[in-house]
């Protein structure tokens, strides 16, 4: 199935981007507005907040919570340069813009709309010789022109990969993630997802080790509920995170892979990221895990869950 090729600019003046979700505004609204999924919306819109496809950078804002800043920083700012945005001031709290030289050029490639309504989509700095909303076929070499190629093989993001990804392009981009990891590069040198880490309180989690961001976020929204991570395997369980294990070839649930002893705080994954295939559930309403166990929920457009 062929990608949509869609033109348009790239702005964050007075928005928060992070290292993996920027505003776009298609210079042909009507075709993003096409799209399959999401929410039916009566009109286009002039702008589209995107979900960059297969990766997942470091929380910067999410529910009043980040992962730690250096990293998540550093993935940001080099996805603004990336799309050739210069002279960015941040506000205090270095969460928003509030100026820069934006409006630069680029354009995604695209398939559809997850269900908060964002654009899942390959992202490319400047324009492209393709008609604007021509159907294109996207092999590795163009693949390697993306920022989401870009950002896993420099240790920007973690691969997190969701049906619907073609297994081609998984897989070149699993290399560069193996390539990274191994090189030590970017985040690869402090994470601790796999090797394992102890949650004795939300500081470990947002300042000192970074962990697949997914993981992140139902950890971090379990213990702002709870005050601890005992017992936080359970509730995960309860969830029913539906994932395919690309080793075995099985589907089954996230808590399947997540380890933690009883009554302990000591938690690590027993996968690779790469190694997993999630289910976008369409169905499930946004934030659902957060609903489930009464956390606080995020309501900033630009830090939806994945």
């Amino acid at each position: 199935m062929p990608f949509k090729s869609i033109k348009g600019a790239f702005r964050v003046v007075g928005l928060s981007p992070d290292g993996d979700s920027v505003r776009f505004f298609p210079d042909d609204p009507s075709l993003v507005h096409a799209l399959p999924g999401g929410p039916r919306e009566p009109r286009p819109r002039p702008s589209a907040q995107l979900r960059l496809e297969a990766i997942d950078a470091l929380e910067t804002h999410y529910a009043a919570r980040h992962q730690p800043l250096g990293l998540a920083h550093r993935a940001r700012d080099r996805l603004l340069e990336f799309i050739g945005i210069r002279n960015v001031r941040w506000n205090t709290t270095q969460t928003t813009v509030v100026a820069a030289d934006d409006g630069t050029r680029g354009h995604i490639l695209t398939r559809q709309k997850d269900k908060y309504g964002r654009p899942v989509a390959f992202l490319f700095a400047g324009d492209t010789p393709d008609p604007d909303g021509a159907d294109v076929f996207l092999d590795a070499d163009r693949l390697a022109a993306s920022y989401n190629h870009f950002a896993l093989a420099e240790g920007l993001a973690y691969p997190t990969y969701y049906e619907g990804l073609f297994a081609d392009l998984r897989n070149r981009l699993t290399a560069e993630v193996r390539a990274a990891r191994a090189a030590q590069r970017g985040l690869w040198a402090e994470d601790a997802t796999t090797a394992g880490f102890d949650a004795t309180s939300l500081a470990v989690i947002m300042d000192e080790v970074p962990i697949l961001p997914k993981l992140f976020r139902r950890l971090s929204d379990y213990m702002a509920t709870n005050g601890t991570a005992v017992g936080f395997r359970e509730a995960l369980g309860e969830g029913d995170d539906a994932v395919w294990d690309l080793r075995t070839q099985n589907r089954t649930h996230l808590d399947s892979f997540v380890e933690q002893a009883a009554g302990t705080t000591a938690i690590r994954l027993t996968r690779d990221p790469e190694e997993l295939v999630f289910d976008p559930m369409p169905a499930r309403p946004g934030n659902f895990f957060a609903a489930l166990i009464g956390a606080p929920i995020s309501g900033d457009p630009e830090s939806l869950p994945a």
